[in-house]
């Protein structure tokens, strides 16, 4: 049989689903990797990444599931709460663009949303090669007119990706999964970062208004108790071992 056959392409992807699915129960590696995020967190490892020069602050794990995803769903609206330095959005970006070329939506765009645009920020990502498909909204992500407006935006498009990763607060998230979790379209993502922080030592953000039993998971608990068309993705935390969003890849399944 011929080592890049069909055939042998769905024994390849058999095999790493069975892989996935024994990390997901081996409490040992787990630990392993929770500690790791808990050590590395004292140096900020998360802030050392960039993509095409802007910092992203992400673990490159996280950077590569939504690349699989954004690939694989092909939205024409991806939606971002959080900007930043805004190397999220150039990812996004690139990635619609690469999209485009392989015939995915040509006039794709990501939406970002944050409540203090700093100037030079905004400089440099409207200079950037990818500007040309960012839109950006500043104002608070659950301010009713930004609301609003990100729903124009999203009314009528095939399909809708959405990405929270602003004030991780259990109340402003839980604010923001009601708010754009239902524009998300059916077999397309609702992710939800810093999930992670739940599982954290519980002085590890003592100069931060979130914490243990008030942070971007339990947020996320307390919407999947009422959303049944949602459901985790563990699969992908299983695979990442190491992710800043455990139980945060919500997949709309109808």
């Amino acid at each position: 049989m011929a080592e890049d056959s069909p055939r042998a392409h769905r024994d390849f992807q058999t095999e790493v689903a069975q892989e996935i699915e024994e990390m997901g129960r081996d409490v040992d590696v787990q630990s392993l990797s929770r500690q790791w995020m808990v050590e590395t967190l004292k140096h900020k490892y998360t802030y050392h990444f960039s993509w095409m020069g802007r910092p992203i602050i992400q673990f490159p794990q996280d950077i590569l599931a939504v690349q699989e995803i954004i690939w694989s769903v092909k939205p024409d609206l991806i939606i971002e709460t959080g900007i930043a330095h805004g190397g999220s959005l150039i990812f996004s970006s690139s990635m619609l663009e690469l999209n485009a070329m392989s015939g995915g939506p040509q006039d794709a765009q990501v939406v970002g949303i944050d409540i203090d645009i700093r100037a030079h920020n905004r400089a440099a990502i409207e200079a950037h090669p990818m500007a040309r498909r960012i839109v950006m909204i500043e104002g608070s992500s659950v301010a009713a007119e930004v609301i609003s407006e990100v729903k124009l935006k999203a009314a009528g498009k095939r399909s809708v990706l959405v990405l929270l990763d602003s004030n991780h607060t259990h109340d402003h998230v839980l604010a923001e999964l009601d708010a754009y979790a239902p524009l998300t379209t059916v077999d397309s993502y609702c992710i939800v970062f810093d999930t992670a922080i739940e599982d954290m030592p519980a002085d590890a953000f003592r100069d931060r208004p979130w914490g243990k039993g008030n942070n971007a998971k339990t947020a996320t608990w307390e919407f999947l108790r009422r959303h049944p068309e949602f459901e985790v993705d563990k699969s992908i935390q299983h695979r990442l071992l190491i992710t800043v969003g455990p139980d945060g890849y919500l997949k709309r399944m109808y």
